[in-house]
């Protein structure tokens, strides 16, 4: 039996990167699997690869940065499958900004897409399970910057530090209700998106991943797979009554110092 044997589980932004690591990963535990993302080519590809493995999978073009979008993908879900047992937020929005040179739109969009979005997708997962008298789960990505980060992630952090709280706060809220919520800060991670990041506002060259591989204690950037298996853990009854944790899943040790 898989970990996620008869589960409906949502995964925002899960057409690529650390979401797309996910929904493989709960398709393999025996999970039936929702993606969402705002490009449908990327959405499409992957739920044919898991059709073709063998699994159940959709897909639903969503952009999480419209609350409504991110209520109705919740909202579709429920209505192919009759309901919702786990959600995952992994979408991300990690554009530069630094407390001086960040604009009110920049920061708008940060919050829209790391917290609100996850905030009103939340509210409808855990809406329905409440609604069902059911047991349920979501893991939220985070960030292992909330704690503090570099200078150009101001609103990046801030946003995601918000949903740090938000994590805990709706993991109290609803403990009762047996609806267990937990989050990961993630650290540096081989991902698409981090690529074209790298790319993009540093002006990395094609070899950077093995130049950031080798500053770091492991020799290696997180792994989107890695990540998926704990999130699967924290998904599965094998984590027990878990909630309200957000976990450091870094190789860096906060608060450590050489």
């Amino acid at each position: 039996m898989g970990l996620l044997d008869d589960r409906i589980v949502l995964v925002n932004g899960g057409s690529q990167g650390v979401g797309a690591a996910v929904a493989r990963a709960a398709v393999r535990e025996g999970a039936t699997v929702a993606v969402t993302g705002r490009r449908p080519e990327p959405g499409a590809a992957l739920v044919a690869e898991l059709s073709a493995a063998g699994g159940e999978a959709r897909y639903v073009r969503a952009d999480l940065a419209d609350a409504e979008q991110a209520r109705s993908s919740v909202a579709e879900v429920i209505g192919a499958y009759g309901r919702i047992d786990c959600l995952v937020n992994a979408a991300g929005l990690t554009s530069r900004g630094t407390l001086l040179d960040t604009t009110p739109e920049l920061f708008d969009q940060h919050i829209a897409v790391n917290l609100k979005g996850p905030f009103f997708a939340m509210q409808a997962a855990v809406a329905d399970m409440v609604g069902r008298k059911a047991p349920g789960t979501v893991v939220n990505i985070i960030t292992s910057s909330a704690h503090g980060g570099q200078p150009f992630l101001a609103p990046y952090v801030a946003a995601k530090a918000g949903l740090i709280g938000l994590t805990r706060n709706a993991a109290h809220a609803h403990r009762w209700d047996r609806v267990r919520i937990n989050g990961l800060n993630i650290g540096w991670t081989a991902t698409e998106g981090e690529d074209a990041t790298q790319r993009e506002f540093h002006g990395a060259g094609d070899g950077w991943r093995d130049e950031a591989a080798a500053r770091l204690p492991m020799g290696k950037l997180g792994q989107p797979d890695e990540i998926a298996d704990f999130v699967v853990f924290l998904l599965s009854e094998r984590s027990g009554v878990v909630t309200g944790s957000v976990i450091d899943w870094d190789q860096n040790v906060l608060g450590g110092l050489d």
